[in-house]
């Protein structure tokens, strides 16, 4: 008996140590690879309703294939909302992304009107 509890116990912390929450990095790079491949399911779970109906407006023009050789310039957070500045092979210019914690998760959403990045 012992031994069941015993390994009940190492199997919860197992499993809870399998769900960490993604860095705003990570989801930025999940958010662009996701984008790009059309993969809706990815994208739509780590976006904000908004943005994703932003995205989805305009997937249809872009698809790209290939590595996104995803490079981050600069990363800022507060713990409740973050920016990650990057270079991708996508584009010729440095994008930026501001993400929100959203359920314990980092989601890209929209800047508020006039609202600037940090860099």
């Amino acid at each position: 008996m012992k031994k069941t509890v015993i390994y009940s116990i190492v199997l919860l912390f197992m499993a809870c140590a399998g769900k960490q929450t993604a860095t705003p990095t990570e989801t930025a790079k999940t958010v662009i690879e996701s984008f790009y491949q059309g993969d809706k399911d990815t994208l739509k779970k780590y976006t904000t309703d908004e943005s994703y109906a932003n995205f989805m407006s305009i997937q249809d023009l872009y698809s790209e294939s290939g590595n996104s050789n995803f490079k981050v310039l600069k990363e800022t957070s507060d713990g409740k909302t973050a920016w990650v500045k990057f270079t991708t092979s996508y584009t010729d210019e440095p994008e930026t992304f501001k993400l929100i914690m959203d359920n314990g998760h980092w989601k890209v959403t929209e800047r508020d009107k006039g609202e600037k990045a940090p860099y």
